[in-house]
């Protein structure tokens, strides 16, 4: 469709004025860290490859001004991620969750989190080995 032919829509017109928001997510999938972590002296004795995938639910908001501002900013989130996993010194998968489920309730706007951390290297016949947790906000 050329420039000359294009039909502009007004606000009021649009689809979206005729729906509900009723949900939203950030995801943040198969984020790769090498951390210390480990029960036994084997585990420890080298760095191993985690991966991450989040799903971060957030009250629905649409940006009215395209402002970064008005919306949970994933920039952020994922480098409270990162620096949760790389400066933790913890020997559990389950105490290491949850210490990135805490790091993703940053924003007042976050209602629940779920993570999996899955250890890639802890098996030589297994892809990927860990847990998955889900906490809410209490009201």
């Amino acid at each position: 469709m050329s420039a000359s032919t294009r039909v502009e829509s007004k606000p009021e017109d649009s689809m979206l004025a005729q729906t509900a928001l009723t949900s939203q997510r950030i995801v943040v999938r198969d984020m790769t860290l090498t951390c210390w972590i480990g029960l036994t002296d084997e585990e420890r004795a080298r760095s191993q490859r985690l991966r991450l995938n989040l799903e971060i639910e957030i009250q629905p908001s649409a940006p009215d001004d395209d402002e970064i501002s008005e919306v949970v900013h994933y920039g952020h989130l994922v480098t409270r991620i990162r620096r949760t996993c790389l400066d933790s010194n913890v020997r559990l998968l389950e105490t290491l969750a949850d210490q990135v489920i805490e790091a993703c309730f940053f924003d007042e706007r976050v209602s629940a989190t779920r993570v999996r951390i899955e250890k890639l290297d802890r098996y030589p016949d297994v892809g990927g080995i860990g847990i998955e947790i889900e906490r809410r906000r209490k009201s």
